[in-house]
């Protein structure tokens, strides 16, 4: 059973249903489906889907999802049309629409990407259940279901082994997981791009992991910033899971609809 929505989030919902446009921008994994071994297996709740269906169907009301995962298998995973706008690979990947993809790499980009995933990947593949995920402009190691110090230990090499072959690599830290990429961009970015596209006047931004705090830097007065789950967080409101998430997207819906 999903808990109540605490007064001081409600009333910062009401005020956002107040605004006359608004984008709701949400991250996927942790937020709206729980974190899974096989990311390709991963779906928004039942309910988390029904919520956001509710609220894209509204006048003025913008729904994208943010992400660390690659446009493509942003996607997949979102199973909506191209008519979703999608932020991938951490502010990279933009589509606004069916016609308005933007690209995240170059030629030169993808050979450097090529060169460190050939030093790196001998040493996941020499770990037990680590994997890489190869993105547009880079590559993510991933250690969710490797062996706590296994996991540290693999991560803190990658780290001191890139940073011999090419220092110029932006590095990112996630949850279970080290990402490389060729260019620097940040959730912030991306948010940054969708403000700006959709001209909004107020977000509401919900993200669980480390690298949605860029995104939450971002916000300004008026808008709704949520942590999903107990990490540290810059956010100022929170719901416990992505159960919790729903709660807070169907009663925006019943607050905007009027």
């Amino acid at each position: 059973m999903t808990s109540p929505i605490d007064g001081a989030l409600d009333e910062a919902l009401a005020s956002l249903a107040r605004a006359p446009r608004i984008l709701i921008a949400l991250d996927f994994d942790g937020t709206l489906a729980p974190e899974v071994d096989v990311p390709d297996e991963a779906r928004a709740l039942p309910a988390a889907r029904e919520a956001v269906d509710a609220l894209r169907a509204l006048p003025d009301t913008v729904v994208a999802y943010v992400s660390g995962r690659s446009l493509e298998s942003l996607a997949h995973v979102a199973e909506y049309g191209d008519d979703l706008p999608l932020v991938g690979s951490h502010g990279l990947e933009v589509r606004l629409g069916p016609d308005d993809v933007r690209p995240a790499a170059t030629d030169d980009d993808r050979a450097r990407v090529a060169a460190l995933r050939g030093h790196l990947e001998p040493l996941v593949e020499a770990v037990d259940g680590a994997w890489i995920e190869q993105k547009p402009a880079g590559f993510a190691v991933h250690t969710r279901v490797v062996e706590e110090v296994a996991a540290r230990v693999l991560l803190e090499t990658c780290r001191a082994v890139a940073a011999g072959v090419d220092a110029a690599m932006t590095v990112r830290d996630g949850k279970n997981l080290i990402e490389f990429s060729a260019r620097d961009a940040t959730k912030g970015d991306g948010l940054r791009v969708l403000r700006e596209a959709f001209a909004v006047d107020a977000v509401l931004f919900a993200g669980d992991d480390v690298t949605d705090e860029d995104a939450l830097a971002m916000l300004d007065d008026g808008d709704v910033g949520i942590k999903v789950g107990a990490a540290p967080t810059r956010a100022g409101y929170r719901v416990a899971d992505p159960e919790g998430m729903v709660t807070v997207l169907a009663r925006l819906g019943e607050l905007r609809a009027g």
